[in-house]
């Protein structure tokens, strides 16, 4: 079959909030937790239990409702409409809600204790987003990009190989894709206003841009905004089963945003791994253990 990719006038950053439209639900019950620990370190470094903490790209509110247990009020700034809605529709007592994009939050000036960046910093523009964590941050605030290693630790390596195997399918076609749309019309967009250089990051569909995780701790620490950068690693431990791990994998953006340009299960070999992974973890409920890693920065 011949996919042809969908050419979009959307701007880049229009684009990457749409990339996690349409699975806010399924997102927002497979992904995991935040080990409660990353909490009590950033409150350590904070030096008390914060009254403020800002989340940049804060989706359905997962990581807003982790903060909320170890801050007084947290604030979760969302640009994507769909899973901003899903965020708003529970009563979370001291968690609010605002549309608003990393380098733009509308928050006041040295107001936050904390700002973090839970599985999202990647999708972000890191010169003009750190300017405003900057801005946004008191003397003596926080910042924290956390992210999740994938695959979770199911204790299979079959089945933890395939996800690795699939995903890298899924990114392989997308990246093709991407490279083809070029023969039907599209163009890179130009670097938005509030973008102060190139940077390098990878051009996806739809003009998305996307910086690579494992240069985060760098771009902190050459932006100039942080007095201090570090690498914090944890572990959470949860329960799941095979369709736990299949969905864990279908709430990736990549290949939701694949089967919005209609490529099918069995090309990009999606259907394959649900059939092993059902094999090979089956009904029963396991631990799943989340690795996360924690760059954090401490603004004097």
């Amino acid at each position: 079959m011949d996919y042809h990719p969908c050419v979009t006038s959307r701007s880049p950053l229009r684009a990457g909030a749409d990339r996690f439209s349409g699975f806010a639900d399924l997102y927002d019950k497979v992904r995991p937790t935040v080990p409660g620990e990353f909490g009590e370190i950033l409150s350590s470094y904070f030096g008390t239990r914060p009254k403020l903490v800002v989340d940049l790209g804060s989706g359905t509110g997962l990581s807003c409702r982790w903060a909320s247990r170890w801050a007084d009020e947290v604030v979760g700034v969302e640009p994507g409409d769909e899973m901003r809605a899903v965020a708003e529709s529970r009563d979370d007592g001291n968690v609010g809600f605002r549309r608003g994009w990393s380098h733009d939050t509308g928050m006041p000036t040295g107001l936050a204790d904390v700002v973090v960046a839970v599985q999202a910093l990647h999708w972000m523009e890191p010169s003009s987003t750190f300017l405003e964590v900057a801005r946004i941050l008191r003397p003596g605030g926080v910042f924290a990009a956390i992210d999740c290693d994938w695959p979770p630790v199911v204790g299979d390596a079959v089945a933890e190989r395939a996800w690795n195997t699939c995903l890298r399918r899924v990114q392989e076609f997308e990246t093709e894709l991407a490279h083809r749309s070029t023969r039907y019309g599209f163009v890179a967009p130009p670097l938005e206003d509030h973008e102060s250089a190139p940077g390098d990051f990878e051009l996806l569909l739809e003009g998305v841009r996307k910086w690579p995780k494992a240069e985060h701790l760098e771009r902190m620490v050459a932006s100039g905004v942080f007095d201090w950068c570090r690498e914090v690693a944890a572990a959470s431990s949860e329960e799941g089963d095979a369709q736990r791990f299949i969905d864990l994998l279908k709430s990736q953006g990549d290949y939701q945003t694949l089967k919005r340009h209609g490529v099918d299960d069995t090309s990009l070999g999606v259907e394959a791994f649900c059939a092993l992974v059902r094999s090979r973890l089956g009904d029963e409920v396991r631990p799943f253990r989340f690795v996360y890693r924690a760059m954090i920065g401490f603004k004097a």
